[in-house]
Parts: structure tokens; sequence; C-alpha cells
């Protein structure tokens, strides 16, 4: 997510559905208490999870 790969190319890497992805993305999102992926990438860069 953090190189800009899309659900589709982050699902065929972990052979994964795409849904899958999607879910897993949005439980993310709510962890880290953001809404979009800038700012997903933000708070793990600044959590230092990258």
């Amino acid at each position: 997510m953090a190189e800009g790969a899309s659900n589709r190319e982050i699902a065929e890497a972990l052979h994964w559905s795409e849904s899958t992805v999607k879910r897993k993305i949005e439980n993310v999102f709510g962890k880290l208490q953001v809404t979009n992926r800038i700012q997903a990438v933000a708070e793990a860069i600044r959590l230092g999870l990258t």
C-alpha cells in the first residue's frame, strides 16, 4: 500500500481476493484511526511501522 499498489495488485501478490484486501485495509484504517491510504501511510511512518 505504501508503494501505491492497488487492491488488485495487493490481492494478486498475496493470493487473496480483492474483497479480502479491501476488508483488511479498512481494518488497518480503523486501527490507525484514519480514513484514506495517504493518512494510513503517514501514520504508519509516524509510528515506525514501515
